[in-house]
């Protein structure tokens, strides 16, 4: 059986300061992504790129959703396991390295999830569903560079 789940995002650029794309420091990288139902989010490129720095750009966006996505496989694996999860907190990072022609690509990304468990007697299964976690994310399983993991559990006792 296949189950298909579509997605559908509106992106408006909002960056044209009169000129719109006359030169590419005459710009802005502003724009603003919707979804019917949720708050906007307010992107722009990175600061490298000429963006705005309070600005989500793309290149967190992606390793956000790395985090998320783990993050919410790994709390439904260990909801299955009968793992109490009482905290959960990423410092995720990510590597991209620009191309000669002005592209680019993400060479790797690493999750630092820091899982607090409510059972000590559960740490080395709460460590172990990292794993299976990793291989149910959506988002992991759709780039094409290597997501690492590195986890440090906790446990309230």
């Amino acid at each position: 059986m296949r189950l298909e789940h579509s997605y559908a995002i509106d992106l408006q650029w909002t960056g044209n300061r009169g000129s719109g794309t006359s030169g590419y420091k005459d710009y802005g990288r502003d724009h603003v992504i919707s979804a019917e139902g949720k708050h906007p989010l307010e992107g722009s490129a990175d600061r490298a790129f000429f963006g705005d720095r309070d600005r989500w750009n793309p290149e967190e966006l992606l390793l956000a959703a790395l985090a998320q996505c783990h993050m919410l496989s790994y709390l439904a694996e260990a909801a299955r396991a009968g793992v109490v999860v009482v905290g959960y907190t990423d410092a995720a990072t990510g590597t991209m390295e620009q191309t000669a022609n002005g592209g680019g690509h993400f060479t790797e990304a690493t999750l630092h999830p820091r899982v607090t468990v409510a059972d000590p007697a559960q740490r080395e299964l709460a460590a172990a569903l990292h794993k299976p976690a990793s291989e149910k994310c959506f988002i992991a399983a759709s780039v094409n560079f290597p997501v690492h993991h590195e986890p440090e559990l906790l446990t309230l006792a």
